[in-house]
């Protein structure tokens, strides 16, 4: 009997270890799913159960490494597509990487970039990546015709799940042969635009059906707006070798916003933050800048006072594509695609010459990569963090040190005090709720649909004051539930389920909107409570009279006993205390000074009876 026990512990060692090896080798899902099916007859039920856990577990962690290589693989080349641009020499050649990272960055099986003829009013193909038919390099298309002609016409991106059979755009014969040929059904093109004129328009295809996501238009409509600064850049430099009397000026200025592109792309690339980039920029244009947010909120600020967001220049530069002047500043919104990501205010100008303008505006171009490569990182850690959060609160005893690891290559310390904090409301999501936890939280995320806090801050009113400031934030009334503070993974997760049952009795109790722990919801939170504390709860509320009964030797406690054991009714409580009616009176009216005038309230009211009746018992 032993030997078959063993045999079996010994047959799903060799499964574990066998999983980590496939793991390290990057093996495929099916192969290590495979390792339970193989293993699965020289197990006993309860070992085969733990044998399907670990593989689950494997399987996850794969996922999450997959998702990790796609990210950087993204990153890469959008970096790599930057540098191109920035060392423009030969305009075929930086088209071509164009389309080629395109194909690449959204995996599609083709790409393709076409430009403008506005006399013809048509935008016929220039490089394509992928193809495998003559008709599509051929192809010219007029403005509003098909899905490119659209997009040439709007300047705006549009997308298709299967292009062939959506009714929404406008078939010709040429175009649709183009597509059979190519045997394309998913389309997706975004603009390439100069301000508020498109000059063609960047394509990435696939031949199954396929929803592109928000993005995915980011990012391609990312390196359409590189595409045509490259453009942009060539067109200037053929202006300056037919133009012999300013040659030497415009090559001066394209060298000089060459140089700055460099400089701007060398610092993304070397990591630095928003404040570095924003003081490049301020140097190369000699004045004050701030970099705003999509929400108005100031991101970084150089050599200049605290700036009111320019909302109505924001939008008109929005709408033109182009920097504009709003009063003695310039503002150039920041964007990729149709999504604002924020601002730039130029300081310090009141006037702005066409080439600074033009580095300005391009400025807002990095400043809008920067941006999407935050987000992609900020996503990437919040997913990291979030399963370190779902860890947390699910098995915090399967393996504490291994938590306690992982939050310190977070920066976050388990071991130390916090305070674990719920937050609820109802008519925004969860996610927005947790972004704008964000900035008051060690550690936040969502958990069985709650949004959870680690907070270091042990102040008592700490629910209260965030219930208020994240109502303002998400303009709904938001409640909190806080206990602690704890320490340990244990104790966190113990905290958080006494957190969410204090969520959950202030709703029950009419609070929405409110913020408390359980030692400030009453007898309530005793009831509720994993920590009962009946003196505490007798003392924080009977406390001014105790200890004015304690110092005075008067009979408060008693006269309050009396007063609603009888019912409040005074003649009665006279009575049964054996004084005056006026005695009575005056001693309640010294009871009204030491708890306040709404002691008497239904709810105060029962607090106090109850805590009447327990000190009599403790007496």
């Amino acid at each position: 009997m032993d030997s078959e026990v063993d045999s079996e512990v010994d047959a799903g060692s060799d499964a574990v270890r066998l999983l980590l090896g496939l793991l390290a080798d990057d093996a495929s899902g099916e192969q290590l799913a495979h390792v339970a099916v193989e293993t699965r007859a020289q197990l006993d039920p309860a070992g085969m159960a733990r044998l399907e856990q670990a593989t689950e577990l494997a399987l996850r962690i794969r996922h999450t490494l997959t998702e990790h290589r796609r990210r950087e693989a993204e990153l890469t080349a959008l970096f790599d597509t930057a540098r191109d641009l920035s060392k423009l020499r030969d305009l075929d050649e930086v088209l071509h990487s164009i389309v080629r990272r395109a194909r690449m960055l959204l995996g599609v099986d083709l790409s393709y970039l076409s430009l403008n003829d506005e006399a013809a009013g048509t935008t016929y193909m220039r490089v394509t990546d992928g193809s495998v038919s003559s008709l599509l390099p051929k192809l010219r298309i007029g403005h509003g015709e098909g899905l490119g002609g659209l997009v040439a016409q709007t300047a705006h991106p549009y997308a298709s799940a299967d292009y062939l059979h959506d009714p929404r755009f406008s078939h010709t014969t040429s175009i649709d042969d183009a597509v059979s040929a190519e045997r394309m059904v998913g389309i997706l093109g975004v603009p390439l635009s100069l301000g508020s004129k498109v000059i063609g328009v960047l394509f990435a295809a696939d031949r199954a059906r396929r929803e592109f996501t928000a993005e995915e238009v980011a990012l391609l409509s990312s390196l359409a707006d590189h595409a045509a600064i490259a453009i942009d850049n060539a067109q200037l430099l053929a202006e300056t070798r037919r133009a012999n009397e300013t040659i030497s000026g415009h090559n001066l200025e394209m060298r000089r916003g060459e140089d700055a592109h460099d400089r701007l792309m060398e610092l993304v690339l070397r990591g630095e933050d928003l404040v570095g980039v924003a003081t490049e920029v301020a140097s190369v244009l000699g004045g004050g800048l701030v970099l705003f947010d999509d929400s108005g909120a100031e991101l970084a600020r150089v050599d200049t006072e605290p700036l009111t967001t320019p909302a109505t220049a924001i939008a008109a530069s929005r709408s033109s594509g182009r920097a504009v002047r709003s009063g003695d500043e310039w503002v150039c919104s920041v964007v990729a695609g149709p999504e604002l990501l924020g601002s730039l205010v130029l300081t310090g100008h009141a006037s702005l010459g066409e080439a600074d303008r033009r580095l300005f505006e391009r400025a807002s171009v990095v400043a809008a990569l920067l941006l999407l490569l935050r987000r992609s990182v900020a996503a990437a850690e919040d997913e990291v963090r979030g399963e370190l959060l779902t860890d947390l609160l699910t098995a915090p005893s399967r393996n504490q040190a291994a938590l306690l690891a992982r939050g310190r290559r977070l920066g976050i310390d388990l071991a130390a005090p916090h305070t674990v904090l719920i937050a609820h409301c109802d008519g925004v999501t969860r996610r927005r709720l947790a972004m704008a936890c964000g900035r008051y939280a060690t550690l936040v995320g969502l958990h069985a649909e709650q949004v959870v806090l680690l907070v270091s801050d042990a102040s008592p009113r700490l629910a209260a004051k965030l219930a208020v400031e994240l109502g303002s934030t998400v303009d709904v009334l938001v409640t909190v539930g806080a206990s602690g503070p704890a320490r340990g993974p244990v104790l966190l997760a113990a905290a958080a389920a006494e957190a969410a049952r204090c969520v959950r009795a202030l709703l029950a109790l009419g609070r929405a909107g409110e913020g408390a722990a359980l030692a400030d919801l009453g007898f309530v939170g005793q009831l509720i409570g994993d920590r009962t504390d009946l003196d505490g709860y007798v003392r924080s509320t009977l406390g001014p009279v105790l200890d004015y009964d304690a110092r005075r030797g008067t009979g408060l406690v008693a006269t309050m006993r009396a007063y609603f054991d009888c019912g409040t009714n005074l003649t009665r409580a006279k009575e049964q205390l054996h004084v005056h009616v006026n005695t009575v009176v005056q001693r309640l009216e010294r009871v009204s000074s030491l708890l306040g005038d709404d002691w008497q309230s239904p709810d105060r009211a029962l607090e106090i009876q109850i805590a009447l009746r327990l000190h009599q018992l403790h007496e």
